[in-house]
């Protein structure tokens, strides 16, 4: 099982806007995925998001999802080994 640092949070915020957390800090109800576009669209394809945040997600949101997923996916990558691997030392 992965970290949380490892992982994309997906946010449902107070205000019921759905994003793409990539500090893990704002607030609302999140969602954990792996970095790797395969998550997402299972994740999408079993509507793991109505679940997880509780919330009826559309399929627009789905689309705007995916395209900020590809989009962040290597910011993702560069924090990722910014913050390096410790666990692996």
């Amino acid at each position: 099982m992965k970290s949380k640092r490892e992982l994309i949070r997906v946010v449902r915020t107070p205000d019921e806007t759905i994003m793409i957390d990539l500090t893990g800090k704002k607030a609302g109800r999140g969602a954990y995925l792996c970095g790797d576009v395969k998550c997402f669209q299972l994740a999408k394809k079993s509507r793991a998001f109505d679940r997880a945040l509780k919330v009826s997600v559309g399929a627009e949101i789905y689309e705007q999802l995916a395209q900020d997923f590809i989009r962040v996916e290597d910011e993702y990558q560069a924090l990722r080994d910014a913050g390096g691997d410790e666990d692996d030392e």
